[in-house]
């Protein structure tokens, strides 16, 4: 049976969310009935060593977006895919011009992962990516707070949206744990008095840690903790001067990125993320799968969904300091079964994001949307 070829595109396999999706999607397809392959522009991604030896990985000749249609259409006229995948609106815009100028019949299909609008002007750069999904086959929602606003703000038709959460690689987290380590100049933060929290996301705006250090710095008054962030961002220098101002700068950490972050989770007392938006909160999927509490802002659309709205972790309003200070006290001093069995809760949440579980309806679409198109075309020709 000749197997679907896929195309997947993306900026780099770099350490975002985005990334980490496509790879647990790449790495994690049925073999037997896809044949995936890989397009980045020119960067080096830090995941890049993440893939599986099988993926074909193609690298076009520029590090500007701008100038990645004509190559890309190249690649897709050579490569000829069945499909052609991408996910954030200004690569998925590039992708489906490519596709069109290749003049092959390659079908597009897009991932939006997230949840943008509000004021004028990207409420109207929203229309003008909703024109350019229109011409695509499928679009896929990371959750269905980003369904709905991709119907709203985008006005792309409901049926042609298809909502699947983020992949979870459960075998990729369960293998880091048992085969990782916490480096050396990092081990005394989790071997010292004192428990941990810890977060992981690019040190941006939206993620808020202002918040957390402030919360942080409260609970500290009654529970001896420590705070580590994983991740790198425009605002580390800012967040450290935080850090002093509240006199906490001595227990927290800036350990940046790690390519496993996975270690740190599980050897953490609580995890802890205190964004003001998420589409979907993939790292707290990743968090729970770890067997550590969670606590998250309700930061819409994406976290209540993953933790269906506080059964799975607990839950906070968007940067109320006080209520996460006190959510971080009440789970540190949780009794032995009552912290177990909230980590059993978070394990079997995880197994719901299963890699291997959504891949399958990833695959599900990919069928369907070349199952559709054969219907048209012999319909086509009965008409005919």
């Amino acid at each position: 049976m000749k197997r679907i070829k896929v195309m997947f595109f993306i900026y780099q396999m770099g350490g975002g969310g985005a990334a980490r999706t496509l790879l647990n999607i790449v790495n994690n397809i049925d073999r037997e009935r896809f044949l995936p392959v890989l397009v980045t522009l020119n960067y080096n991604g830090s995941y890049e060593t993440n893939l599986k030896e099988d993926v074909k990985f193609i690298k076009l000749n520029t590090k500007r977006l701008r100038s990645a249609i004509l190559p890309l259409a190249k690649v897709i006229r050579k490569e000829s895919p069945d499909i052609v995948f991408s996910t954030i609106p200004n690569y998925n815009t590039i992708a489906i011009l490519a596709t069109l100028l290749s003049f092959t019949r390659a079908k597009n299909i897009v991932r939006e992962a997230a949840y943008l609008g509000g004021d004028f002007k990207t409420n109207l750069k929203l229309l003008v990516y909703g024109m350019f999904y229109k011409l695509t086959s499928q679009v896929i929602a990371l959750s269905d707070g980003v369904k709905e606003n991709i119907v709203k703000r985008y006005k792309v038709k409901p049926n042609k949206i298809t909502v699947i959460y983020n992949p979870v690689d459960l075998e990729n987290i369960s293998r880091n744990i048992n085969d990782g380590y916490i480096p050396e100049k990092h081990r005394l933060i989790f071997e010292s008095p004192g428990k941990v929290i810890v977060t992981a996301g690019r040190l941006v705006k939206d993620k808020d840690h202002h918040t957390l250090l402030e919360a942080f710095a409260k609970a500290r008054k009654q529970v001896n903790i420590k705070l580590v962030l994983l991740g790198e961002g425009e605002l580390q220098e800012e967040l450290k001067l935080k850090a002093k101002e509240l006199q906490i700068i001595d227990q927290v950490y800036f350990v940046g990125f790690q390519l496993n972050p996975y270690i740190y989770f599980q050897k953490a007392d609580l995890f802890v993320l205190s964004s003001i938006r998420e589409g979907f909160g993939h790292v707290l999927a990743e968090a729970l799968a770890t067997g550590t509490p969670v606590i998250s802002t309700r930061c819409e659309p994406g976290a209540g969904e993953v933790l269906n709205y506080g059964e799975f972790g607990r839950m906070c309003e968007v940067k109320d300091t006080d209520e996460m200070a006190s959510l971080i006290i009440e789970l540190l001093n949780l009794d032995e079964n009552s912290r177990e069995a909230l980590i059993t809760k978070g394990l079997q949440r995880a197994d719901q994001f299963n890699a291997k579980l959504i891949v399958k309806q990833y695959e599900k679409v990919f069928n369907q949307t070349l199952d559709q198109t054969k219907n048209r075309q012999a319909r086509g020709a009965d008409e005919g």
